[in-house]
């Protein structure tokens, strides 16, 4: 899998998201700025952006999804 996959479908699960993805193909790290991350726990804010890859780490195309940093725009 591509990064650039991993952060189109963060993106279509978190509207607006700004989100940068590095990776190796199977292990990858996000940084993800939401607007939705307001007033969410940090434990929250991670799910959601799980929540947009949970096809993908199911069947293995993406192995694992470390989130680096999850903030609202103003929290950035």
């Amino acid at each position: 899998m591509e990064t650039t996959r991993v952060e189109e479908l963060i993106r279509a699960g978190l509207s607006g998201a700004e989100v940068t993805v590095t990776g190796d193909g199977r292990h990858f790290e996000a940084v993800v700025i939401s607007a939705e991350f307001a007033g969410k726990s940090l434990i929250q804010k991670h799910r959601m952006v799980l929540a947009t890859v949970q096809e993908q780490i199911a069947n293995d195309e993406l192995h694992a999804l470390s989130i680096k940093k999850a903030c609202t725009p103003e929290e950035w």
